[in-house]
C-alpha cells in the first residue's frame, strides 16, 4: 500500500464542478453504468416495492438488429450493455459498436450512431470489417452552464474495440468535431496516437466504457495478456471538449517496461469526484499464466489503485494478488460508498475478487477496514518460476464463494460422471486457492467467483449484495518442444504463451456430460453485513440449463452466471446473470424471490432502473453470451408496473 498528498486547488474546483453536475441530474436518472460515480449500483427509487413487484409487466422491448451467432464471419455477439438514463433519454451501445438513444417511456429511437456509417464530412470513422465486440456502457457529460443553441454542450462518450473514444452530441448523436481535432481526426481520440511499450502491442480496444470526472474523460485499454511483453495497460485522461491528453498512467515499473506488459483495466472504473480520485481494478502482468520471465515485483498489478484525477499519479494502492500465476485479476470496480461500522460512517472502497472474497479499504488512505492476514501459498513446480510464498487474505468480510474442494465433493448427474470427476480430481494438482498451473495440470478453485458488475451496496441496510459462482478450471502448461496441442473443447481454451517455451491449456472443470464437476449451488447471491463482516443471507441464483432442459428450482442448484445485481429503495434486489434467461426481484432483507420475468436470452449484464413520465422502469440488456449459454438475442427489455398497480 502506498499513499500521497492529493489535495490542491484543482481538486477543490473538481469537487465544486461535481456538485453542480449532481444538482443538474434528475432524481430518476441512472447516470452511469453503476448509477452514481462510485458505481454503487443502488437507486433510491421506490415506486416498485416488495409490496407490488409481483405485478411487474413487460413495458416495451427494443431490438437493435445487432445479432450474430457463433461461426459467423463477425463472431457471435454478447450484449452486455448497461443503459444509462440521463437528459430524458436512454442510451446504450451494442456489440457492433453502435449507440442508440431511445425515448425512455416508449423505446422509440431518437437517434443512432454507427461509426461505420457516420463521421465528419461524410467520411465514416471505421472501415475495417465488422466484428463483434463487447461494449458495456457509454458515459455522459454536460457543461456546468450549457450555452443555449450550441451543439455538444451535452456529450455521450463511447469507447470501441479499435481503441477509439468517440464524443457525440447527446441530443442528436452527431460527432463533436472539436474532440480529437488536434490529432487530425475530429470526433474521436485514439489510444494509438500515443506510444506504448510492448513487443506484442496489438490490442488497445475497450470492453468497458470510459468514465467522466469533472471535465475529463478517462479511458483504459486492453492488452494481449497471454503473451510475453504485451502492451502496457496505460490509462489515459482526455479533455472532454478538445480531446487533448491531460495525463496517462502506466502501471508497469519504468525499469521493466520491456520485460512484461498488461496490468491493464478491462473491467469498469469508479470515481470519487468530491475527493478527486479515479479508482482502477488492475489485472495480472503478462504472460498471465507463466511468471518465470517476470520474477521482479509489479506492485500495481492485481491491485485496487486510487489515482489523482488531477495528475494521474497513484495516491494509494493495495495489491490483492502477488506475482499472479492464475489470471486472478480484479474483475470489477471498487464500490465507493459509505458504510456504518462501529457506530461511524466510513467512506470506503469495496473490492470484490475472483476468489470470492471482499477487501474493504478506507477510501482516502487505502487502510484496510477489516483485518487482512498473510496466508502461505503453494510453490510453483515450473522450472525457473517462483511463486509468492504468501498471499493477503481478508479475515472479514466472510467469503461469498466456496473456498475448498475435496475428492468427496466431486459431483455428477450420474455415478459414472461423478466417478470420472473424482478420477480427474486425483490426477490434478490442487492445494487450495493460489494453486499455480503445472506441467501435470492444476485445478483452480474458485474460478471467477466474483466477476464484473457483481456487487451492489444496499445503503438502507448497510449491506453488500454480491453475486458469486462456484466453478473450477483446469490449467496446464505444455512444453512446446514436446509437441502436443490444446485438446479442450469448451469456450475457455488456452493459447500459445508467446515468447516462452510453453503453451497453456485452460478449461472449465466439467464432466463428459458438460456438467460442472463442482457441487451445486453453481451460482449464489449473498448479503454481507458491512458492520460485522458476517453473511446475513445467501441463496442460490438461477436455474441450471443444459440441452434445452432447465433444472427445477426446488433442486436449488443455482446457475453459472455473468453480470450482477442492483438494489433499490423499494427494498429489492434485481438480478439476472444466470443461464435460465430470467430477471429476478429478491427481497433485500432475506433473499426471498418475489418476482421473475422471462427474457429472450440470458441477461449477462447489470440491470438498471429509472423514472420517466411519473413511472419507474427496470431495464436489462438480454443478449446472452455464447460462453455461458446457447440463447442469444439483441433485445433491450424494459419492465414497469401497470398504471393501476403503482
Amino acid at each position: 500500500m502506498s499513499g500521497g498528498n492529493r489535495f490542491s486547488a484543482a481538486t477543490v474546483l473538481l469537487a465544486v464542478w461535481s456538485s453542480l453536475a449532481a444538482s443538474q441530474a434528475a432524481d430518476g436518472d441512472w447516470s452511469g453504468f453503476g448509477n452514481d460515480p462510485g458505481g454503487s449500483q443502488y437507486s433510491a427509487l421506490d415506486q416498485i416495492s416488495a409490496v407490488n413487484v409481483a405485478k411487474l409487466k413487460l413495458a416495451w422491448t427494443h431490438r437493435s438488429g445487432d445479432l450474430a451467432k457463433p461461426g459467423t464471419p463477425t463472431g457471435s455477439t454478447a450484449l452486455e450493455a448497461v443503459p444509462i438514463h440521463v437528459n430524458d433519454t436512454l442510451y446504450y451501445c451494442t456489440p457492433f459498436e453502435r449507440v442508440f438513444a431511445l425515448d425512455p417511456v416508449t423505446g422509440k429511437e431518437k437517434w443512432v450512431f454507427d461509426p461505420r456509417k457516420d463521421g465528419i464530412d461524410g467520411k465514416p470513422f471505421v472501415t475495417t470489417p465488422l466484428k463483434s465486440a463487447i461494449c458495456r456502457h457509454v458515459a455522459y457529460w454536460q457543461a456546468a452552464t450549457p450555452d443555449a443553441g450550441q451543439t455538444c454542450q451535452k456529450r455521450i462518450f463511447k469507447g470501441d474495440a479499435g481503441g477509439f473514444v468517440y464524443a457525440l452530441d447527446a441530443d442528436t448523436g452527431k460527432p463533436c468535431a472539436d474532440f480529437g481535432a488536434e490529432k487530425g481526426h475530429p470526433g474521436y481520440v485514439s489510444q494509438w496516437d500515443y506510444p506504448n511499450n510492448g513487443e506484442n502491442d496489438t490490442n488497445r480496444g475497450m470492453t468497458s466504457g470510459p468514465v467522466v470526472i469533472g471535465d475529463l474523460v478517462v479511458a483504459a485499454a486492453n492488452s494481449r495478456d497471454s503473451t510475453f511483453n504485451a502492451n502496457d495497460g496505460v490509462v489515459r485522461a482526455f479533455d472532454v471538449r478538445t480531446g487533448v491528453l491531460k495525463w496517462e498512467f502506466n502501471p508497469i515499473p519504468a525499469e521493466h517496461v520491456n520485460e512484461t506488459g498488461a496490468v491493464n483495466v478491462w473491467s469498469t472504473i469508479s470515481t470519487d469526484p468530491a475527493n478527486g480520485l479515479v479508482f482502477l481494478p488492475t489485472t495480472s502482468p503478462s504472460p498471465d499464466y507463466y511468471g518465470a520471465l517476470r520474477t521482479f515485483d509489479v506492485p500495481l498489478s492485481d491491485s485496487t489503485v486510487a489515482l489523482s484525477a488531477e495528475t494521474g499519479q497513484p495516491v494509494w494502492h493495495y495489491q490483492t494478488i502477488r506475482h499472479d500465476l492464475d489470471d486472478l485479476d480484479l474483475p470489477g470496480h471498487p464500490l465507493l460508498v459509505s458504510i456504518r461500522k462501529d457506530g461511524q460512517d466510513i467512506p470506503v472502497a469495496i473490492q470484490q475478487s475472483k476468489l470470492g472474497v471482499v477487501f474493504v479499504f478506507d477510501r482516502l488512505t487505502g487502510k484496510p477496514i477489516f483485518p487482512i492476514e498473510e496466508r502461505p501459498a503453494p510453490a510453483s513446480d515450473i522450472p525457473g518460476e517462483k511463486a509468492a510464498p504468501t498471499q493477503p487474505w481478508p479475515v472479514l468480510p466472510e467469503p461469498f464463494g466456496r473456498q475448498r474442494l475435496t475428492e468427496d465433493d466431486m459431483w455428477g448427474l450420474t455415478p459414472i460422471d461423478r466417478a470420472w470427476c473424482k478420477a480427474r480430481f486425483r490426477e490434478m494438482r490442487y492445494e487450495g486457492p493460489f494453486t499455480p498451473g503445472s506441467l501435470k495440470g492444476s485445478l483452480g478453485f474458485p474460478f471467477g467467483a466474483g466477476n464484473w458488475g457483481g456487487a451492489a451496496f444496499d445503503k438502507k441496510h448497510n449491506q453488500l449484495i454480491v453475486k458469486g459462482q462456484n466453478m473450477a478450471f483446469k490449467l496446464k502448461l505444455i512444453d512446446k518442444k514436446s509437441g502436443g496441442a490444446n485438446t479442450q473443447a469448451d469456450a475457455f481454451l488456452g493459447a500459445d504463451v508467446g515468447g516462452t517455451d510453453y503453451r497453456s491449456e485452460v478449461g472449465l472443470f466439467m464432466s463428459p456430460l458438460g456438467i460442472p464437476c463442482t457441487p451445486p449451488p453453481f451460482g449464489t447471491i449473498t448479503a454481507i453485513d458491512m458492520d460485522t463482516g458476517k453473511i446475513k443471507w445467501q441463496v442460490p441464483l438461477g436455474q441450471a440449463k443444459k440441452w434445452g432442459i432447465t433444472a427445477p428450482e426446488f433442486l436449488k442448484w443455482g446457475s453459472p452466471n455473468i453480470g450482477g445485481p442492483i438494489v433499490t429503495g423499494g427494498g429489492l434486489v434485481f438480478v439476472a446473470a444466470s443461464v435460465d434467461a430470467k430477471l429476478r426481484a429478491l427481497d433485500v432483507t432475506s433473499g426471498r424471490e418475489l418476482w421473475q420475468g422471462q427474457l429472450p436470452a440470458p441477461g449477462t449484464t447489470i440491470p438498471m432502473t429509472y423514472m420517466a413520465g411519473g413511472k419507474q422502469y427496470v431495464a436489462i440488456a438480454a443478449g446472452g453470451n455464447a460462453r455461458l449459454a446457447e440463447d442469444l438475442s439483441d433485445a433491450l427489455v424494459v419492465f414497469a408496473l401497470p398504471d393501476e398497480a403503482k
